[in-house]
């Protein structure tokens, strides 16, 4: 009708820098103030020719043709499996295009960055492939935005001949980060990962750097919430302590506040009224089925959020993320990095469902779970350069890979279609890779009704076993089997693991393979002995046990055994107190590094005291001390220590 439709958007506080938009040719309001994170807006129908007049005054004036039609058959379909895929796609400049589709979005996701101010060559071309997607949306009228998944900086000095300061979590990583998620032209969201409070040199507690890092790149918390399209969330999670981390300091650790902020946010959404939530964190939550490295996240207590039960050990944390997907089926998809793998192996994605062929339903509710992989080569563990997009409308959602090491290629790795509000289809689009690397293998992780598990025999006692079928363990034993408290337990890759019971994802090395090669492992009773029954109890009278013979105990109590038949000697798997086998090995970086300059310490003072002709053999004695003696010393000769407190080697690796 010769007159166009002048929206003009008022950011929200964080982008109060930015001068306000003028966008032209838009008529899905909601869709452009979604896109733009508009606060306000006031609506004018001007003449075309008054609106490009006021856009001049205003000094910048967005074009927003729309693509051509799309039937509803085709809307998430297309051929993604190079680089025309988005070329067959564009709005030419010069046609009269139609609006988007209802509800449709597209988010860059970008994977762990680890910038380093050196190497910025595969940084500015990883951009370089996402601007022309990015700005072809734009010119369509598709809402657009861009998450960063955390660990920004490299974890290393960068001017090594003048410092030793880590570039992860400073300042200067924080602005250069910021500057360059800032370059994309579109609006970006970034959490914290376990390497984005690393600013130990610079900022002395976890609260003054999360300051610095929330203020660099303008959020009011870690946490973000962003309506990207009609009843469409994008919703983020962030770690927020590192230096008073209870065990691993690179544990990433969601806060009890966020986790109660997001279980409101989940709540008050409800799939039942069409909302869709697409979630993005560092780690992925246990229970998401993705792959992992055994030898790395794994055994070291920082695979999952909140592995070690975050900030206050709490293990319910560690279950409550996927608890809260099976429960809420609002939660669409869940975005993660951290492992540094790329996207072309299926479990880099898994689905709510699997056909029944394949395994017992893994109640993953009705999300999507992706791992997002690295964009510079020199992070990648598995030379794979890749980055994610995410392309939605209301009918469902495309999840893709952006290859940077093959010059951008788009391809297309599954298609989810919503059947209603609870349910959904997915659909792998291509075949998978496999690693063949060992340390890159998927870990093994037990599903309910497979071969490998060990039940109890029926004739047997009830409370004893031997997986592994009176055999010594090597590196193809695989068993595994419930405790009688719930626990699970299992061998692989000639390890002892402890697998969480609701998800059967492993929780962490329990005796590595050094220790348990050669052995049998056997499981025994080990309850209440007769002598406790009420009527012929006896109370044990040694010193510090004082009627522990008799402790309230839970169920069947049993007693884990490494059996060494040549040399008859026997270990007993003792567990941690509260019940859990895992070991919790990796302890505080910052306790670690105090640890390691009173090291030098003493080193540097035997060196000023007699020379340099001698090295000196530099020991650690630490606490507490785990025995089941009760006492210090002897009982009945106090110079004879009953608990060793013998110095171990405190040399620090090469």
């Amino acid at each position: 009708d010769g007159a166009g439709l002048c929206i003009l958007c008022s950011r929200p506080a964080q982008h109060t820098n930015s001068p306000p938009r003028l966008c032209a040719g838009m008529t899905a309001l909601q869709f452009l103030l979604l896109a733009q994170g508009a606060s306000a807006l006031h609506v004018l129908r001007l003449p075309t020719a008054h609106l490009r007049s006021a856009a001049a005054a205003m000094g910048e004036i967005h074009r927003v043709p729309a693509p051509a039609p799309v039937s509803d058959s085709a809307s998430l379909a297309g051929d993604m499996t190079g680089v025309t895929y988005y070329e067959d796609k564009l709005c030419v400049e010069e046609e009269e295009c139609e609006l988007p589709e209802e509800g449709e979005f597209t988010v860059a996701i970008l994977g762990d960055l680890h910038l380093d101010p050196r190497k910025m060559e595969d940084y500015e071309t990883g951009r370089g492939h996402f601007l022309p997607i990015i700005e072809d949306a734009q010119r369509r009228g598709v809402a657009t935005a861009l998450v960063s998944l955390g660990d920004l900086g490299e974890s290393k000095s960068v001017d090594p001949e003048n410092t030793q300061e880590l570039f992860a979590g400073t300042t200067a990583c924080h602005e250069l980060a910021a500057g360059y998620l800032s370059s994309f032209g579109c609006p970006y969201e970034v959490i914290g990962g376990n390497h984005d409070l690393e600013g130990i040199d610079e900022f002395s507690t976890d609260e003054a750097n999360l300051e610095a890092f929330c203020r660099i790149h303008h959020k009011p918390t870690m946490q973000f919430c962003r309506q990207i399209a009609d009843r469409t969330l994008l919703v983020g999670l962030g770690s927020t302590v590192f230096r008073t981390a209870k065990y691993t300091s690179h544990e990433v650790t969601v806060d009890d506040e966020q986790l109660a902020w997001f279980e409101r946010l989940v709540s008050e959404h409800p799939s039942e009224e069409g909302w869709k939530v697409f979630v993005f964190t560092h780690a992925p939550p246990i229970g998401s089925g993705l792959r992992v490295l055994q030898e790395n996240h794994v055994v070291n207590g920082c695979c999952w959020l909140n592995h070690s039960g975050g900030k206050n050990g709490d293990p319910r944390t560690t279950t409550k993320f996927i608890e809260l997907v099976r429960r809420h089926r609002c939660i669409k998809a869940w975005f993660s990095g951290h492992f540094h793998l790329g996207q072309d192996y299926q479990d880099s994605i898994t689905f709510p469902t699997i056909p029944r062929e394949e395994g017992p339903y893994p109640n993953r509710g009705s999300c999507v779970f992706a791992q997002t992989s690295v964009m510079r080569a020199g992070t990648s563990r598995d030379t794979r350069q890749q980055s994610r997009l995410l392309r939605g409308n209301k009918d469902g959602f495309e999840i893709c890979t952006v290859n940077h090491a093959a010059g951008g290629t788009v391809r297309l790795d599954a298609t989810i279609t919503y059947t209603d509000s609870n349910h959904e289809v997915g659909v792998y689009a291509h075949d998978h890779a496999e690693l063949d690397h060992d340390s890159f293998m998927k870990v093994y992780s037990p599903s309910e009704g497979d071969e490998c598990y060990v039940g109890y025999d029926g004739d047997g006692d009830g409370v004893s076993i031997d997986p592994t079928d009176g055999c010594q363990v090597d590196e193809e034993t695989v068993a595994w089997w419930h405790m009688s408290d719930g626990r699970v337990l299992g061998v692989y890759d000639g390890r002892l693991i402890e697998y969480e019971p609701s998800t059967l994802a492993p929780l962490g090395l329990v005796v590595g393979y050094d220790e348990l090669q050669g052995k049998k492992v056997v499981v025994v009773g080990s309850g209440v002995p007769d002598e406790c029954v009420a009527s012929t109890a006896s109370v044990s009278q040694a010193v510090g046990m004082e009627g522990a013979d008799c402790a309230e105990f839970e169920g069947e109590e049993q007693a884990v055994l490494l059996v060494d038949e040549e040399t008859g000697g026997i270990t007993v798997v003792q567990p941690n107190e509260d019940g859990s086998y895992w070991r919790k090995i990796v302890r505080n970086k910052m306790h670690r590094m105090r640890e390691q300059r009173r090291v030098k310490a003493a080193a540097k003072w035997f060196k000023d005291k007699y020379g340099d002709d001698k090295d000196p053999e530099v020991l650690s004695s630490w606490g507490p001390y785990t025995s089941t003696v009760g006492q210090v010393y002897r009982k009945n000769d106090l110079a004879l220590p009953a608990i060793s407190t013998r110095a171990l080697d405190s040399s620090i690796p090469k």
